[in-house]
């Protein structure tokens, strides 16, 4: 059994569990071998006899480690380890991001202003297009999966469920995976994903900040799944600069091809729009977030 203070093959500490997600929990730890806080993200046990779960668990760290961006939480290393009643548990080792969910910063303030929504997706969009050019398909993007240090740097997490264009046959076809809530309308009728998949994702997250929620919310997921293939979400606050709403209606396109061919290209339209929105603040009354995105090239 997992608890405070187990240590994982003489070398990694568990500390507070922080956050539980369909397929692991992630513990705060320590790397007693070189002295540094770490992210330790186990399997659920539940899974750990499953083959397709565990496969999908390995190839989580292999992608990892082939990224590198700032953008994008970096792991340390991959193991499996016995415990003191005999049972295994896999497990992935990363950096510590010392961060808040974008979840829990737009409930704490109702909803973000324009120019720290764009800031927020330029470095988002930035970081997945590093993850598409390796074949990864993120596949969960979320405000959940989003955490901004206290300088506004966004560090996207939990690839969990992404699939890479190399692994075929790791997930059933008739297995729903993603929140429904920022769920592209492909990933919800079942049709293959592609990255227009992560940057629909990125559009309804630039909704929930903008309004407070997401476009399309309810108790029941399959229901507000199919709302993404379906329905037309309401209308962004009035407040909200056109060039702003222009790029998420795009970025939430039902069709992938009428959407931003890229992530990258998403990336430049969220920074034109958020200069933009930044020419008609006064510098010293301009949000700090809205500060921090990826530098101009």
């Amino acid at each position: 059994m997992l608890t405070r203070g187990v240590l994982l093959d003489d070398r990694y500490r568990l500390g507070e569990r922080v956050a539980t997600g369909g397929m692991g929990a992630v513990w705060r730890g320590t790397d007693v071998l070189l002295e540094r806080e770490v992210a330790v993200k186990v399997l659920l046990p539940s899974l750990v006899a499953d083959p397709e779960f565990t496969a999908r668990f390995r190839a989580e760290a292999r992608m990892l480690a082939a990224l590198r961006h700032p953008g994008v939480v970096a792991v340390h290393d991959v193991g499996q380890a016995r415990l003191a009643d005999g049972s295994r548990v896999d497990y992935l080792v990363m950096e510590y991001v010392e961060g808040e969910p974008l979840s829990a910063r737009v409930r704490t303030a109702g909803r973000l202003d324009p120019a720290s929504t764009m800031s927020v997706l330029a470095q988002a969009a930035d970081a997945l297009h590093t993850a598409h050019l390796a074949g990864i398909v993120h596949r969960d993007v979320k405000p959940g999966n989003l955490l901004v240090k206290a300088d506004g740097r966004v560090v996207l997490v939990d690839f969990g469920i992404a699939r890479s264009s190399s692994m075929a046959g790791l997930t059933a076809a008739n297995m729903v995976l993603g929140t429904a809530s920022y769920m592209s309308p492909e990933q919800a009728t079942g049709q293959p994903v592609s990255p227009a998949t992560d940057v629909y994702a990125l559009g309804a997250v630039a909704y929930f900040c903008l309004a407070g929620q997401p476009p399309f919310d309810g108790d029941n997921p399959l229901a507000v799944a199919l709302r993404h293939a379906q329905d037309e979400p309401a209308a962004l606050p009035s407040d909200t600069p056109p060039a702003v709403a222009a790029v998420v209606a795009r970025a939430l396109a039902k069709r992938p091809a009428d959407r931003f061919a890229s992530a990258a290209e998403l990336a430049g339209a969220v920074a034109d729009a958020r200069d933009a929105t930044l020419a008609s603040i006064p510098p010293a009354a301009r949000p700090p977030w809205a500060l921090a995105a990826p530098a101009r090239t």
